[in-house]
């Protein structure tokens, strides 16, 4: 199979279809105190009061795996810098509000299903809120969209809203004009995506970034063959646990508006790079401030 591109980018002038290396690797990032503490499972509101706490926002923005080029060991964390739901209870539920076509019925339905095996939370597809084509977000659940969103270089986009760490509205975005090519209009390739995208908005990174190593059995690797990377492993709900091992005193499940919700299709809309590279084959990380304390995070994975 041609080489693919991660499953959210290919490069504006690139045509659909034609794969390229992944470059560009990073690093992972770096908890904070608060959020090395909360996945020991301190509760957040015990260390939002300790005094002398500092912040360093720029590092656990970024969405790159912590493991790099190598296959994940047991006990590993792939948090995305930390962010999770505040709910009161586990398991919770997530509503994933259903705004594509039939073409991906079933891979919506797989990946609700897959993550909610985990023990601490469950998906409920529910009628979606929004058109595809802006794809906006509704507070306290996920938007999933698809359409021809252009060759503006990306296969699927997942974005989160927060406040301080905890997510408050998110939309999944997968790019109908790449999947239209024969590359990519497959089962396997709709699934891994898929998957992948929602795994993000529930606060996940990837397990591993290398496109030539042997695929690690989850869709949070990437790979250049889909066929065994579809679904989620142990790993990914033993990551679930620990990000959702502590309570929070309060919900954003169901929570008021979290600020602008625009469709946020292109690096204009989506704010500041605050990690990787707008280059083809690799990952990005955008940051927009939406005031008040709430902000808007986009991970995109370039397509070339």
């Amino acid at each position: 199979m041609p080489r693919p591109r991660q499953f959210d980018r290919p490069e504006p002038t690139a045509q659909p279809g034609l794969p390229g290396a992944a470059k560009n690797r990073h690093a992972g990032y770096v908890y904070d105190s608060a959020q090395w503490s909360r996945l020991r499972g301190v509760s957040e509101d015990d260390e939002m009061n300790k005094p002398g706490r500092v912040r360093l926002f720029l590092v656990p923005l970024v969405a790159i795996a912590a493991v790099l080029a190598m296959a994940l060991p047991a006990g590993a964390t792939h948090s995305w810098g930390g962010y999770h739901w505040a709910r009161t209870v586990n398991p919770f539920t997530l509503k994933l509000g259903d705004n594509v076509s039939a073409a991906w019925d079933g891979s919506l339905v797989t990946t609700s299903s897959d993550w909610s095996v985990s023990s601490v939370l469950d998906t409920k597809i529910v009628s979606g809120s929004t058109n595809p084509r802006p794809c906006k977000a509704t507070s306290g659940r996920v938007e999933v969209c698809n359409a021809a969103y252009g060759g503006n270089g990306w296969l699927g986009v997942a974005q989160i809203w927060i406040s301080g760490l905890h997510i408050t509205q998110g939309t999944v975005k997968v790019n109908d004009t790449y999947f239209a090519t024969t590359t990519y209009d497959t089962p396997a390739w709709r699934n891994l995506v898929m998957c992948q995208e929602v795994g993000h908005t529930l606060g996940l990174d990837h397990q591993d970034e290398n496109f030539n190593n042997a695929n690690l059995g989850t869709c949070m690797d990437y790979t250049n063959d889909p066929s065994t990377n579809q679904h989620p492993n142990a790993h990914d709900y033993e990551e679930l646990g620990i990000i959702y091992a502590h309570l929070d005193s309060t919900t954003t499940l169901n929570a008021a508006p979290a600020g602008a919700r625009g469709g946020f299709d292109t690096p204009g809309e989506w704010g500041r790079l605050v990690s990787g590279s707008e280059d083809p084959h690799s990952v990005a990380v955008y940051k927009r401030e939406l005031g008040g304390g709430q902000r808007v995070v986009t991970f995109v994975i370039w397509a070339g």
